[in-house]
């Protein structure tokens, strides 16, 4: 069970006890810290996430953390504004780990649901990166109508490829997300949407945790 945090606020904490699971190893590099670890929520921000509507967690054993989604979601055709295709959710994220270590996100997985007339198509995009850095990855995710269904994606990075946070400094990592529905030669009596929630608040995106160990230092 992951213990979950509202990101309204302007900062908002995550903390682990410091049990680590032998089962779920780190995706790439050393496995997790067994020390405190937290995630401090330093800004939400865009039309997809209003204050309030997003939320953090950290799961127990250090390898992943889940925003969860209440109101993300982009919609074109009829009874619908130009402003209503496209919706995105910045986060600025502090994680604040044990002393000689260091973190990079391996795996993004995406999830919601579709509704899309045919004719009609949508796409998901998310690019990652730290505070003064260029983007650390921009992918690409497209849908086509007809569809009504559940959709996942997932946004992976080679390990030789990894961008760890610099070691011995804080630095926001930043996730940009973005939702975009177009309505295409879809019929104009017809309205198409993609959600990054659910009805029941279900729907979450979970990032994977990669560790690293600093070099000592003397």
């Amino acid at each position: 069970m992951l213990s979950t945090l509202s990101a309204g606020a302007a900062v908002a904490s995550l903390l682990f006890a410091g049990a680590v699971s032998p089962t779920a190893p780190a995706r790439a590099g050393t496995e997790p810290p067994a020390g405190q670890i937290t995630i401090d929520v330093a800004t939400v921000n865009g039309s997809g996430c209003r204050p309030g509507s997003a939320a953090v967690a950290i799961a127990p054993d250090n390898t992943a953390f889940t925003v969860t989604y209440s109101e993300y979601l982009a919609q074109a055709g009829k009874d619908t504004k130009p402003t209503d295709s496209r919706k995105n959710c910045q986060i600025a994220l502090n994680v604040h780990v044990p002393q000689g270590f260091t973190y990079a996100v391996a795996k993004a997985d995406y999830r919601g649901y579709a509704a899309l007339a045919p004719g009609a198509n949508g796409l998901e995009q998310a690019s990652y990166y730290f505070q003064g850095d260029s983007d650390t990855g921009r992918k690409s995710h497209t849908f086509t109508g007809p569809a009504d269904t559940n959709w996942q994606t997932s946004d992976e990075t080679d390990v030789s490829a990894l961008v760890y946070a610099p070691c011995g400094e804080e630095r926001y990592f930043n996730i940009n997300t973005e939702l975009r529905v177009n309505a295409g030669t879809s019929d104009p009596k017809t309205t198409s949407y993609m959600a990054m929630d659910s009805t029941d608040g279900s729907i979450n995106t979970t990032y994977h945790f990669a560790w690293k160990q600093c070099p000592a230092t003397r």
